[in-house]
């Protein structure tokens, strides 16, 4: 549906000028829930905002659905935009404001009463429709700027942090209410956020990027086990970092020695394991690690905290030798805690779930 080649985007001139796009490459498909994620100031509002037409390139070329779209301008192209505000007219109801965009595209009236019925139903605020925007909650209101959105049918639906203002509960209900209208209506969905979270539950791939750059293209699965290099480890997700030295590579995987002296087998980066004797990082994710006996121990240290989450309780160790390592651990019924702080615990870890980063 999208195709993007060497996307740059320079803002100023001379010294002062910014890179906010760095030669950035990548295809959307169709049907797809497409999401880009990074920390503020990455770029990805800017990508998107190229492909509403609000910005232009520097250079680089995006097509369309095999056509080139930066011959057209915003009115022209056939995606939508939800913002972070959603924009609503609050002394239209409902009904009124998605037949607005309808109504701007001089539509039937027949077919605008018709489309704004079947949203209405889409969005399940039906029982609301005339009621003015006002008068209804946050929620409600990102439901009624989506169906706005999605009335006049685009083929892409861009929404830059459409979440960031809901509270925490809302939030999750509208990261399953998205992926369903998503499914439902067969539009690709391109989704802008920093929360890795959103990004997790809904998107069927995901974009990371820094500082103008795309770091790693895959599915949230993928990239969540299988990160590419030590920013993504980082961003997604909690990660346990460690510093070991390679071994030698097997068919099984790369030997890893750790600080603490044992050698373990370790997941190579894309690419191949690194030379022996080489120095590595590795990640490690808290739930793949557990405390366990000194005897069987990968690693040795001292408990400095234990937080209680509800769904899992987290240990912060801090490791002989420097450096802290976090495990989780999920709560069950009848659970009791039987470590203190300051204990000496042994930190134990599966081979398979070491990955070797790339710096």
């Amino acid at each position: 549906m999208i195709k993007i080649d060497g996307l740059t985007k320079i803002f100023g001139e001379g010294a002062e000028a910014f890179t906010a796009l760095d030669d950035v490459s990548l295809t959307i498909q169709s049907n797809e829930f497409f999401t880009l994620l990074g920390p503020s100031g990455c770029g990805k509002t800017t990508l998107l905002r190229m492909i509403a037409g609000f910005l232009d390139p520097t250079r680089g070329q995006l097509m369309l659905d095999g056509k080139d779209l930066l011959r057209h301008p915003p009115h022209q192209r056939p995606v939508n935009t939800v913002f972070q505000s959603y924009a609503l007219f609050p002394h239209m109801t409902v009904s009124e404001n998605i037949a607005f965009g309808l109504q701007m595209l001089k539509r039937p009236k027949a077919e605008i009463a018709a489309t704004v019925s079947e949203m209405l139903e889409l969005v399940q605020m039906t029982a609301m429709a005339d009621r003015k925007t006002a008068q209804i909650s946050g929620g409600q209101q990102q439901r009624v700027a989506l169906a706005r959105a999605l009335a006049p049918r685009p083929k892409v639906l861009l929404l830059d942090e459409p979440l960031s203002a809901l509270d925490f509960k809302l939030r999750k209900e509208m990261q399953l209410e998205l992926k369903r209208l998503q499914h439902e209506t067969g539009i690709t969905f391109v989704f802008v956020t920093h929360d890795q979270e959103e990004a997790l539950t809904m998107s069927d791939r995901i974009a990371v990027m820094n500082a103008g750059t795309i770091r790693q293209i895959g599915g949230p699965r993928d990239i969540y086990d299988h990160p590419a290099e030590r920013f993504v480890a980082d961003f997604i997700g909690d990660t346990n970092f460690l510093k070991a030295q390679m071994v030698s590579s097997t068919e099984s995987g790369a030997l890893v020695r750790l600080a603490s002296g044992e050698e373990i087998l370790a997941k190579a980066p894309e690419g191949g394991a690194p030379s022996a004797g080489q120095a590595v990082t590795l990640a490690v994710r808290p739930e793949h690690a557990r405390l366990c006996e000194r005897t069987e121990a990968l690693l040795i240290g001292t408990l400095d905290n234990v937080v209680y989450f509800g769904t899992d309780t987290h240990y912060h160790v801090t490791m002989d030798g420097g450096g802290t390592f976090i495990l989780r651990r999920q709560n069950q019924p009848g659970q009791t805690q039987t470590l203190a702080i300051n204990d000496t615990v042994g930190v134990c870890f599966a081979p398979d779930t070491a990955q070797i980063l790339k710096d």
